[in-house]
């Protein structure tokens, strides 16, 4: 590597910049992100949604800014569910982060890993302030691309000694439960299992994540248990609806990573607020009020909490922007002469 400083174009890869940034760090740059969101220090316009109807594909550009952490830049992803037939990835993104002093290009970053993992961090964050402390049974619901990273991040703060794993394909479960059995196992001490179905993983769970692209709920609410804790993770358009409306309904807490983003872009909330069986004020309020200390969090043991996020651009930017930081000081990246 040659000339580093904070005006060179730097190119870092998923298998670079994961060996000095941790899902510890993740989690952290993800409450510090959305901390920065709630007190008005950042620049987040809603994400552009573009629809490529010949593809059955979006893409979507993600903007922003937040000054306090030097943060600026944009993550261009897409999502084309062909691409698998074409042994590609299906969600192909690129963070474009800029020198919020110059604006000029100062890096690019694996968006597809940087997505993965600040969206697993960010669920992580949520059961961090959210789920029981003794919390030991969690359920994951879809083994996608996003699966493994929100999997480490309930293994990472908490002391989970069980796993349960569902997916309407199988196949795809057990393959998923193979692999993160080789990966997790021994590190977390934890039994990874694939189950068969929905009710069988819900059952007594401490934490449920649901992270699939489904458009009808993905299990029962009425089954959740007292004192649970809830993240849904993969609804992000407002056709999208993996939470049932009993379970939006009547969880005792139900926080947001943005307003802006969950109430106008997921289906778990606008469908049951078109329904008229919900509305907007009873949401308790943003993660990142939350972290502020303006509202409160879990009360007693018995409540059910559930978190909603859609993702937002602030996340994307201050993490890029710990990870290209973190990569310079560890002189991990390529350069990129332009």
């Amino acid at each position: 590597m040659k000339g580093i400083d904070y005006n060179g174009n730097y190119s870092f890869k998923k298998g670079r910049y994961k060996k000095v940034f941790t899902m510890k760090d993740a989690i952290q740059s993800c409450k510090d992100a959305l901390e920065l969101y709630s007190r008005g220090k950042s620049d987040i316009p809603l994400r552009i949604n573009i629809d490529i109807p010949n593809q059955d594909a979006q893409s979507l550009y993600m903007p922003g800014y937040a000054a306090d952490a030097n943060a600026l830049g944009v993550k261009i992803i897409s999502v084309y569910p062909n691409n698998i037939k074409k042994g590609i990835s299906t969600v192909p993104a690129t963070m474009v982060l800029l020198d919020n002093e110059t604006g000029e290009v100062c890096s690019l970053i694996d968006g597809t890993y940087l997505t993965r993992i600040r969206t697993g961090a960010v669920a992580g964050a949520a059961t961090d302030l959210l789920s029981r402390k003794d919390s030991k049974i969690f359920s994951l619901f879809g083994t996608g691309g996003q699966a493994e990273e929100q999997l480490e991040a309930v293994l990472t703060i908490r002391d989970i000694e069980e796993v349960r794993v569902y997916d309407i394909n199988p196949e795809n479960a057990e393959t998923f439960v193979k692999a993160m059995n080789e990966k997790f196992a021994d590190k977390f001490k934890v039994k990874i299992n694939s189950v068969k179905s929905p009710d069988e993983a819900v059952k007594d769970a401490d934490i449920i994540t649901a992270v699939t692209t489904s458009k009808k709920p993905v299990f029962d609410g009425k089954l959740v248990k007292k004192g649970a804790h809830i993240n849904g993770v993969g609804s992000y358009t407002p056709d999208m609806q993996e939470l049932d409306e009993y379970i939006i309904c009547n969880a005792d807490k139900l926080y947001v990573d943005t307003r802006d983003g969950a109430l106008n872009e997921s289906g778990d909330l606008i469908i049951p607020i078109r329904q008229n069986k919900f509305s907007e004020d009873r949401v308790t309020g943003e993660l990142g009020e939350l972290i502020m200390g303006s509202i409160s969090s879990r009360e007693n043991e018995d409540e059910i909490t559930l978190f909603k996020t859609v993702g937002s651009g602030v996340l994307d930017i201050v993490t890029a922007r710990r990870i290209y930081e973190r990569a310079l000081k560890e002189k991990i990246g390529q350069f990129v002469e332009i």
